[in-house]
This record gives structure tokens, C-alpha cells and sequence, in this order.
């Protein structure tokens, strides 16, 4: 197995308390050099380590896995996972890449954390998976992974940039993304901030209002609120999916928004976080998604399910508002749009509201980097 760690020149910036690194000039294959010494061993803070052979990027804490951005063809689109606390604990689903006992197999297309839509001109990209039947392969988009153009480690933070392409099943590229991931840490929550520009090629490219969308994590079994009653749920082409009640013992899983609402009351909510609470092997996780003003819907609505899905639509708006408001978002051939999230991954002593309204606050300060 080949491990490879690139090099990137960088301009460093302070950014509320925090040194966070900006790609100034991102390396090709020809400056990256063979790493030998495992990411435990290695004594920076943050590493990262591209593996192509296994269409992986691995992100290490402290000599601790953290996360890792994976392609494999056969989940329509890249996704991270998993996600681990500080401390170990996981907080993504295994399902459909690992099989572990007690949890749900629904959706397969919910995989770790990702971010697609379910109406891009009319082609869904949410519920594609390879569990799709090949008569239906016409109705869905898939996101490919096209290259690692900046990767950076450090003692502060870790930055990992990415090339993505939105196709069409005929091969048409639709939107070409470029994405920034900036790993940091502040105590015992470990952060990931998501930057992401999608730009239209030589075509007018539409997001229908839709609630299939749009920056989501699925949980592990111990997150998901308990369930009394088997539920059905049906996607943008009519579609079932029934999530069993399954054993609730371990599942203690709740929800919180900014706007102080709880449970299941906070689906179709507008907020500018949501935090997901629970406790694993008696120990306090959470995960909490914060929406940034300059995105598109902003306050975002949440699209967060007692089953595990959980993620924020902000270009879905109809049926979360019972058609009060409704948003077709469009982008004029070569228009970009930006959007930009926080994942906060945390472990130990429970967060008080106060304490994520003002990570959610340093989050409203950054600014969108460059991608050139």
C-alpha cells in the first residue's frame, strides 16, 4: 500500500484564535514525496495522507484517525467518513461500507458525511447508490472525484482541497465543485469547516426546490432518537423506504436547534444550528452542523430525522414550509455559488447553548477563500 503525503506552499492567516493555513500554490504529483512513518508516529498535530491506491485521504489528530475523504465509485459521489471523536467514539453509520451489528441498513446512499441535492436539472444526486436497478440509472447524477489539488497538515490545522465533477448519466459535466476542508480542533470538539463553490459549465444549471438535500451526516445507531412505531418515507420519485423499530436500548439521541427547539419537532425548522446529542458508553458525544450567512436560505432549514439522517436544506423550501416559500435556485451558465458549513465532532463535558452560539458566531466570521 502507497502512502503519500503532498506538499503545498502556504501563506499562513490568524483567524479568531486559530492558525489556519490558505493554499497559495497547490502542489502536483511531481511535489509530493513518500511518506514512511505511520500517522501515529508522525509529531504534528494534524496530518493528512493521500492514499490513491485506495481512493482515500486520511486525516489524523493528535496520531488518532479522525476521518478520512473517500471516492469509491460504488457510492455515486465522495463522501468523509467515518467521524470519531476526540476520545474514539464513532458518530457515523457503518452501513453500506461496514457491517455493524444492531444497526439500520435504509438509505444506502447515506453514507458518512456528504453534500448533494435531489433535484439538479431533474437528475437526482441524493439517492443515487449502486442499489439503484440499472432501469433507472437515467433519473440520477453522480459527483466523481477528479483530484487532490492542495493538502497541508500541521500543528494548528489541517486544510485538504478537492476537485470534484457533477455528470450526468451520459457523462456531461454539470457543475464542476471545488471544496475546501479545514480541520481544526478547540478542547475536546474536533471541527471540520466545509467551503464549497459548485460552478455551471456552459449550460444553465437548476436546483428545484426539493427536499432531498443538501449537507448531511448519517449517524450511528446510538445518535438516533428512539423510535416506537415503524415509519415510512418516500423520495422525489415515489419511492418507500420503512425504518423498522429496532432495539432502543443505548439509543438516547436528541436534537437542539438555535431557536430552542427539540426531538423530532425540529425537522422542517429553520435555525442556524442544530446539535445532536447523545451519550456512548457512558460517555457525552454531539454533533452539531452551524449554517454560515452568506449561504444561499440563510437561516437554513433542517431536514433532521429521528432515524439517523441528519442534514440542512437550504435550497428546499416548500415542503418544509407547507408551500409558503419556495426556492428554484438557478445558476446562469459559468455562475458559481459558494456555500460554506461547520461540522463540530465532540466528546466529554455536554455543550451548553451558549457555548455552541458562539462557535457558531466564529464560524459567521470566516470568510470565503480562494480557490485559484
Amino acid at each position: 500500500m502507497k502512502r503519500r503525503k503532498a506538499f503545498i506552499s502556504v501563506n499562513t492567516i490568524v483567524w479568531t484564535g486559530v492558525l489556519i493555513f490558505i493554499c497559495s500554490a497547490c502542489g502536483t504529483s511531481g511535489s509530493r514525496a513518500v511518506l514512511d512513518t505511520p500517522a501515529a508516529e508522525v509529531e504534528t498535530m494534524f496530518q493528512l495522507i493521500e492514499i490513491p491506491d485506495e481512493k482515500r485521504v486520511e486525516v489524523w489528530v493528535d496520531g488518532k484517525l479522525f476521518t478520512a475523504y473517500i471516492y469509491p465509485d460504488y457510492i455515486a459521489k465522495p463522501v468523509l467518513y467515518p467521524l470519531k471523536t476526540a476520545s474514539g467514539k464513532v458518530l457515523t453509520r457503518g452501513f453500506p461500507l461496514d457491517t455493524i451489528p444492531g444497526e439500520r441498513v435504509d438509505h444506502p446512499h447515506h453514507v458518512g458525511h456528504w453534500m448533494n441535492y435531489g433535484d439538479v436539472n431533474g437528475l437526482d444526486f441524493w439517492n443515487n447508490s449502486n442499489a439503484r436497478p440499472e432501469e433507472d440509472r437515467d433519473l440520477y447524477g453522480t459527483i466523481f472525484h477528479k483530484e487532490v489539488t492542495g493538502i497541508q497538515g500541521g500543528d494548528d490545522a489541517g486544510i485538504l482541497e478537492v476537485v470534484n465533477e457533477w455528470k450526468t448519466p451520459d457523462g456531461v459535466i454539470l457543475l464542476e465543485e471545488h471544496t475546501q476542508f479545514i480541520f481544526s480542533a478547540q478542547g475536546e470538539s474536533r471541527i471540520i469547516d466545509r467551503i464549497t463553490r459548485l460552478q455551471a459549465l456552459n449550460q444553465e444549471v437548476s436546483f428545484k426546490d426539493n427536499k432531498e438535500g443538501m449537507f448531511a451526516v448519517r449517524v450511528t445507531r446510538a445518535m438516533e432518537l428512539p423510535s416506537e412505531k415503524p415509519a415510512i418515507f418516500t423520495d422525489a420519485h415515489g419511492h418507500p423506504t420503512e425504518t423498522e423499530v429496532l432495539d432502543n436500548s443505548g439509543v438516547n439521541g436528541n436534537y437542539l436547534s438555535s431557536e430552542g427547539l427539540e426531538g423530532k419537532g425540529v425537522w422542517g425548522t429553520r435555525a442556524r444550528w442544530m446539535e445532536l446529542h447523545s451519550t456512548i458508553d457512558h460517555e457525552k458525544v454531539a454533533l452539531v452542523i452551524c449554517d454560515h450567512p452568506d449561504n444561499v436560505g440563510y437561516p437554513t432549514y433542517w431536514h433532521a430525522r429521528g432515524y439517523g439522517l441528519f442534514a440542512a436544506n437550504p435550497l428546499g423550501q416548500s415542503v418544509f414550509s407547507k408551500g409558503e416559500q419556495v426556492l428554484d435556485f438557478k445558476l446562469a451558465p459559468n455562475e458559481s455559488v459558494t456555500f460554506k458549513y461547520r461540522i463540530l465532532v465532540h466528546s466529554g463535558e455536554e455543550l451548553a447553548p451558549d457555548s455552541i452560539d458562539a462557535m457558531a458566531d466564529q464560524f459567521a466570521k470566516l470568510q470565503t477563500l480562494s480557490f485559484d
